[in-house]
């Protein structure tokens, strides 16, 4: 555990003392703000005291700022002496005068916001302040200046503690892969594809209701799955598990699009929305004039709005709209999914009208 402290030494003049007086009892001037071991301080004048039964006092207070917190300091206040010569004039030229001499304050102390009985004062009579002009060491051409020495000790705290990143989709991957506790096996395009019912059901409130709902078969530890290839149910799985795509390095151009594209289906057809935003993302990113009318359709058949839009905007774009109208995929598009070809007609010319 360490300490550390932060020292300053703050200078406030107060300029036309005499017309600062008589604002009345407690009421006072808040002089400049500063920042001293990451807390914000300030120094409030009284020139007519804090209360009436001290009203012949002059104040001045250290005022910890900062809002609901608390700071450890030890301090000096003090009126700045203007005329150091007059302490050293001989006892017959000062006569019977009370010269005021180290009007100071010091100490160290807790500080706490909005507590004022924790903030340090610093009161001088006003008899000994206010002196005749040639004998007056802290009212100079009717100004005065009032100095603060702080230091703040800082919060002690323990040293940094690094805490590496969440492990836990890890450890979730590596039960997948090691198939330790598996209580499931899928039938899949005539692979068999082990996994355990609990993961799928805390991802997938499609596989919740297949294992723990109304619709779940009893007793069955064997669930078909129909109209799907094994390495997409593969993929699927290790969203699942490690809440990320597997690395498909291997595949490019076509291959990739369709891969995603059925990645997209399953992801829609289990309800697992954020590999379904994921595969929106990697599809939107490779749009093309070849095939942008056949991703809008499977968008549209998804519910993916995103990816709809984007294929929209690509479609409507003017280096694009000619080339993708001539497409076999745009043709399909206007036979099969006539709603879709209307609304991408209309928001066409909405494009169109605002360029």
């Amino acid at each position: 555990m360490s300490s550390e402290s932060d020292s300053g030494t703050h200078t406030f003049e107060i300029t036309g003392y005499s017309h600062k007086k008589g604002i009345g009892v407690g009421s006072f001037m808040r002089l400049a703000t500063f920042t001293l071991g990451g807390f914000d301080w300030s120094v409030r004048f009284y020139p007519d005291g804090v209360k009436e039964a001290a009203k012949d006092y002059v104040v001045a207070l250290l005022e910890l700022m900062s809002s609901n917190t608390e700071a450890q300091a030890s301090y000096v206040l003090r009126f700045v002496n203007q005329a150091p010569q007059i302490l050293q004039l001989p006892m017959q030229a000062l006569g019977s005068t009370d010269i005021l001499v180290g009007a100071s304050a010091q100490g160290k102390g807790l500080f706490k916001s909005c507590d004022v009985t924790r903030f340090v004062s610093l009161s001088v009579p006003r008899a000994r302040f206010e002196l005749p002009g040639n004998l007056c060491c802290y009212i100079v051409n009717d100004s005065l200046k009032i100095q603060c020495d702080l230091t703040v000790v800082r919060r002690s705290r323990l040293s940094e503690i690094e805490v590496p990143p969440c492990d836990m989709m890890q450890h979730f991957g590596n039960l997948l892969k090691e198939k330790k506790g598996v209580d499931v096996t899928f039938l899949v395009g005539g692979e068999t594809i082990q996994a355990h019912r609990i993961v799928l059901a805390a991802r997938s409130r499609v596989f919740k209701a297949e294992f723990f709902g109304l619709m779940r078969e009893s007793g069955t530890s064997f669930v078909t799955v129909e109209d799907m290839q094994p390495e997409v149910f593969r993929a699927l799985l290790h969203f699942i598990y490690n809440d990320s795509l597997p690395d498909m390095g291997g595949l490019e151009g076509n291959d990739y699009r369709d891969m995603m594209w059925h990645l997209l289906a399953a992801a829609d057809r289990y309800a697992m929305d954020r590999m379904k935003l994921v595969c929106q993302s990697a599809i939107c990113r490779n749009l093309d004039v070849g095939t942008v009318a056949t991703t809008l359709a499977l968008a549209d058949q998804h519910n993916c709005d995103r990816l709809k839009d984007a294929c929209i905007e690509f479609i409507a774009s003017p280096t694009n709209k000619d080339a993708v109208a001539a497409t076999q995929g745009y043709a399909n598009l206007k036979r099969t999914c006539p709603s879709v070809f209307i609304d991408l007609f209309e928001r066409n010319s909405k494009i169109s009208k605002q360029r």
